[in-house]
């Protein structure tokens, strides 16, 4: 099994798990998504996206010059079918595997666009997170950080527009892989305005695809959550982690306090993956994937550039140390 990581300053491959990581071959751009587009693995980066097809060993541009990606969502039922969000909020698709791009602008007409913003940040919000609907490859979400959750079943053509809860800052979108209707968001502390309600942060869950949200995350005092993934393996774990704030890190007095949870039965439980040395983790946990070796089992990346493979049993054994702030993984194998 191979793992890529993405980090602030480019890409690094592990050929075999136990291996330490080769030098980055993609250098000098942050990483923040990578994802698998049938034979190729695509990477999201603050100028553009990027195509490997020798598993990450070698990478050249492929579209969005110029572009800062933070999310990539390739369709598994419509063969070349890939969209990516943008910073600012923007989404851009492509029919050939990401060799050309075509902004859909519709994204940005919706009522309400205008207010969406990130705190102290003049180039406006980003689209942070895209779900797929597998089986209907016109059927999607996006969420937007700070905006809300947009829906469109018709490729973008219109869009319906609804929060989690009523908290507009959505950092992670995923769809449980055999309950149709249900999606899961996680969720910060940003707001429209200032003067607007803080909305709790955290995970919220949804049970009619995307019309309502309940809010469904077990810590009250680490609610600001990024990282989430869902293995499509029974028990269908998902996986999220969090943190008391967006400034939350290593250096705070006592650490981040980041935290790792997983639950089985949609979001209604939740169980610590946390040891000894992470219950709360003094490194902030930013970037999770599933283990595709053993189910309920994820890799972890962390700001200060170590990955660790976590079990479903909480036990953690280093993959990595000494890179650059890790921000996204990609297994293979």
């Amino acid at each position: 099994m191979s793992l890529l990581i993405g980090t602030s300053d480019g890409v690094f491959l592990i050929d075999q798990l136990g291996a330490p990581p080769s030098d980055g071959a993609l250098t000098g751009c942050a990483v923040h998504a990578l994802r698998q587009a049938n034979g190729s693995i695509l990477a999201g980066a603050s100028d553009g996206v990027y195509r490997s097809d020798d598993a990450g060993r070698s990478w050249r541009p492929s579209g969005c010059s110029g572009q800062d990606v933070w999310a990539i969502a390739a369709s598994p039922s419509r063969r070349g079918l890939v969209y990516v969000g943008t910073h600012p909020a923007g989404l851009v698709r492509s029919t050939d595997d990401g060799r050309s791009w075509t902004p859909v602008p519709s994204l940005t007409e919706v009522p309400g666009a205008e207010r969406w913003c990130l705190p102290s940040d003049p180039n406006g919000s980003r689209a942070l997170a895209i779900a797929l609907d597998p089986a209907q490859p016109d059927h999607l979400w996006v969420g937007i950080e700070v905006g809300g959750i947009l829906e469109t079943s018709d490729g973008g053509e219109s869009w319906t527009f609804t929060l989690a809860g009523r908290n507009p800052d959505i950092h992670g979108l995923v769809r449980d892989p055999v309950r149709p209707d249900v999606l899961y968001a996680a969720t910060g502390y940003g707001r429209f305005e200032p003067n607007d309600p803080m909305e709790p942060a955290g995970v919220y869950r949804s049970e009619d695809g995307g019309e309502s949200w309940q809010y469904a995350w077990p810590d009250a005092e680490r609610r600001w959550t990024r990282p989430i993934c869902v293995d499509a393996r029974p028990p269908y774990a998902l996986t999220a982690a969090a943190c008391p704030n967006f400034q939350s890190t290593e250096s705070d007095p006592g650490g981040a306090q980041s935290v790792l949870y997983q639950s089985t039965d949609c979001a209604r439980s939740w169980r610590s993956l946390g040891d000894a040395a992470h219950t709360p983790s003094a490194a902030n946990i930013t970037a999770i994937a599933v283990d595709p070796s053993r189910a309920g089992s994820v890799v972890v990346g962390m700001e200060n550039g170590e990955v660790w493979r976590v079990s479903a049993y909480a036990e953690w054994s280093r993959l990595a140390r000494g890179l650059p702030r890790v921000q996204a993984l990609h297994l293979t194998g």
